[in-house]
């Protein structure tokens, strides 16, 4: 079973995990979803302390959640405002006894981030930018929107405390305030973990 494997510390590879999304999913998968090493990675360093709440942005089939969730004794939230992604995401933490995860079904400027302690950005906004590489058409797709998410980002980011860990994958890092340093970056500078220090 892949959450037994990665409970245990056994390597999964993305190929394996993705088995449990349909074919529509996995096809998305590699452009959106966060890879499983990423994840365990991103999580391990997010969790630094038991029951740690950590935000994921944009969380789309619950991937980094779950591996989260399968990898440490943190609770992993993921707001995903793809009603159907979200929907996918409760089943699939339910179905595989993965108590330690939540989803909800919001946009990202609902949710007031000094209600938990670190937070994960897979730089989901850039489907703005890009529209021909978004996941699909049930969501409203443009500049602007990129533009408010990111700054909305910015600007929870600075009312978390000092010491608030952050991990950004593929951002290109206009959501991060200058009171985060990095402090360690991993796969070819695409995953920057943070802390606030100011």
């Amino acid at each position: 079973m892949i959450f037994q494997r990665l409970k245990t510390g056994i390597e999964v590879s993305d190929t394996d995990f993705d088995t449990i999304y349909s074919d529509e999913i996995r096809s998305v998968s590699e452009i959106h979803f966060t890879p499983v090493e990423v994840a365990r990675i991103a999580a391990a360093y997010l969790v630094d302390k038991p029951g740690a709440k950590v935000l994921d942005i944009g969380s789309g089939a619950g991937k980094f959640c779950m591996v989260g969730a399968a990898c440490t004794d943190g609770f992993f939230t993921g707001v995903e405002r793809r009603k159907s992604l979200f929907l996918l995401s409760q089943i699939l933490s339910k179905s595989h006894s993965l108590g330690n995860t939540d989803f909800i079904h919001a946009d990202i400027t609902e949710i007031e981030f000094p209600a938990f302690n670190a937070i994960y950005f897979f730089n989901s906004f850039y489907e703005n930018l890009f529209q021909r590489e978004a996941i699909d058409d049930s969501v409203k797709l443009d500049r602007r929107s990129y533009a408010i998410y990111s700054q909305f980002v910015r600007e929870q980011l600075c009312k978390m405390p000092v010491g608030t860990r952050l991990a950004t994958y593929f951002s290109y890092l206009n959501e991060v305030p200058l009171s985060y340093k990095v402090q360690a970056i991993h796969f070819d500078d695409k995953l920057k973990l943070w802390e606030k220090t100011a």
